[in-house]
């Protein structure tokens, strides 16, 4: 039977999968505004080799968002959270690239920082329950 923490941890995974999917979508359809809030300075939106980044990186967002809804859909806690805990390596390699990058603390910190803690503390209760 699910605790409090257990179903906390599925909210946030949940929470984290259709984000990531938005996020990925942005990328395809409003590529100027969403390289502005991945936080790594001067990331061109106009030439072709710019969009094509941006356009891989929404992909690979969409994508990662839906293998997390399919172990949501699928899977119990134990896999759901290796899932989560393999995702946040996602996270906290785009904080560290924006970090080495010269970005801006409140991206490699706040936004990518924040989303590889989050991941791998739901991701650690949801294998341990």
């Amino acid at each position: 039977m699910p605790t409090a923490v257990t179903t906390t941890a599925t909210a946030v995974t949940w929470a984290i999968a259709v984000g990531i999917i938005f996020i990925g979508a942005r990328f395809l359809w409003a590529p100027q505004q969403a390289a502005a809030g991945f936080g790594l300075p001067g990331t061109g939106t106009t030439d072709r080799g710019s969009r094509a980044w941006l356009s891989v990186k929404g992909v690979r967002d969409i994508c990662s968002g839906l293998f997390l809804l399919i172990v949501l859909l699928g899977a119990g806690s134990h896999l759901r959270g290796w899932m989560m805990l393999a995702g946040s390596l996602t996270a906290l390699g785009d904080a560290l690239i924006t970090k080495f990058s010269g970005g801006p603390a409140t991206a490699y910190y706040g936004i990518h920082g924040g989303t590889a803690a989050l991941m791998a503390a739901a991701g650690a209760v949801l294998v341990l329950s």
